[in-house]
């Protein structure tokens, strides 16, 4: 990546890659800059020689165990003989200028550290970004002879790729396509639909994926910048309408794995928070396919917090627990200071509440049903246990929504309204 050649500046530059594995190099300089070099160089496999009457402990150090040749003198005409690449960095301007001019004489590419504008070649600000197929991503960045500038611009694109922002999914075939052995599985949670709550690594494994598995409830403005031909299969969920039962979702995932591709299961909140995710890791590793689980923001938490509710807080709730609307709820703490999170529990509302005051609770324990959470039509409506159904029918109330039954409800704006 290059923004554009020094002010005044002769030429453009004309950006590549050099393979210098197994070539020839020689470093002028033993200070720290040419030890950065040095190494950079033995990195990327090249034979390196370096030239310096004195050296940092980084090349003497890999000049004791043969890893480069430490030449212990001044710089010499014909130190560059046989060489791809030079090199300098002396901190004298006259002996980087004769090593400038030597190499020009012999057609070699020169890197001056001291006056970029002596040398034919520059070394841009460098990040490597290694993706989950195993291929490395190099960004380089040249920035006219600014190279702090060109550094956090370097820094700037190599946070995206790891973010996922940039599109860094293969797209040519390799010589392992066809491959018999499987790809692999990301269970992903998505949180509760916001784009914004996924994490980085979630949002990364998006972006490679050849086949994304997502929910109804999964952060859906994620696959607007999947590339056309990535696999988006849509096992969506709805209140008693269940169109690819589980068994299929599971082999879906091992299916398309299993043909070596990179998989990511998209769902709503937490993959291990009431979303099967064990069930389809289980199901993945019985079949030799590694799985990885990438957590998410359980909307048990986030919805609550969407609408200003604390599952906890000091003086009203000491701890709470997350049950879904289907299951017995009598088990539950009747304590007055214990937070009850119920999920998918809209066509159970009245038997839920019912169940709570049958169990100890207070019928006039708050309750709030918070719908959509983060999404386009959050709305919250708060009753009491003797009360919500009641008054969440006649508001229309609809999945998906979470309901939050303990004193912490009254921290809620909407409770507050309601006088």
């Amino acid at each position: 990546m290059t923004t554009g050649p020094a002010a005044g500046a002769a030429e453009p530059l004309y950006p590549l890659g050099l393979r210098v594995a197994g070539r020839a190099v020689v470093v002028v300089g033993g200070g720290p800059v040419a030890a950065r070099r040095a190494l950079g160089l033995l990195a990327a496999g090249a034979h390196v020689t370096v030239v310096a009457p004195f050296a940092c402990e980084d090349v003497v150090e890999r000049a004791a165990a043969h890893e480069l040749v430490w030449v212990r003198r001044d710089y010499l005409a014909g130190d560059l003989d046989g060489a791809w690449l030079v090199h300098t960095a002396t901190g004298d301007p006259v002996v980087d200028a004769l090593v400038a001019a030597d190499a020009e004489l012999d057609r070699i590419f020169c890197v001056t550290a001291g006056d970029a504008e002596v040398g034919s070649a520059w070394v841009p600000a460098v990040a490597r970004t290694t993706l989950e197929d195993g291929a490395q991503v190099t960004v380089a960045v040249s920035a006219g002879r600014d190279p702090r500038r060109a550094q956090r611009v370097r820094d700037a694109v190599a946070a995206q790729l790891d973010a996922g922002v940039l599109p860094v999914r293969r797209v040519r075939p390799t010589a392992a396509e066809g491959r018999t052995t499987p790809g692999r599985v990301a269970l992903v949670g998505g949180g509760p639909g916001d784009t914004g709550l996924v994490t980085a690594r979630g949002r990364a494994l998006v972006a490679q994926a050849d086949v994304v598995v997502v929910d109804r409830l999964g952060p859906r403005g994620l696959l607007d910048d999947l590339a056309d031909d990535v696999v988006v299969v849509d096992v969506g969920k709805t209140s008693g309408h269940h169109p690819v039962p589980q068994h299929e979702i599971n082999a879906i995932l091992v299916e398309h794995a299993l043909a070596g591709r990179q998989v990511v299961r998209l769902k709503g909140g937490d993959p291990y928070v009431f979303g099967r995710g064990g069930e389809e890791a289980e199901a993945c590793r019985e079949h030799g396919i590694e799985v990885e689980v990438v957590p998410g923001v359980t909307s048990a938490v986030s919805v609550p917090a969407a609408a200003g509710i604390p599952v906890t807080h000091r003086g009203l709730s000491r701890g709470f627990t997350v049950l879904t609307g289907h299951e017995d709820i009598g088990r539950v703490p009747a304590a007055p200071d214990h937070t009850v999170v119920l999920l998918m529990g809209v066509s159970r509302l009245a038997e839920s509440a019912a169940a709570l005051v049958e169990a100890g609770r207070s019928p006039e324990t708050p309750v709030a049903v918070v719908e959509d959470g983060y999404g386009p039509r959050q709305r919250t409506t708060v009753g009491t246990l003797s009360t919500i159904a009641e008054v969440a029918a006649a508001a229309g109330v609809r999945p998906p929504a979470v309901t939050v039954v303990g004193e912490v409800v009254r921290l809620s704006p909407a409770w507050v309204e309601a006088g």
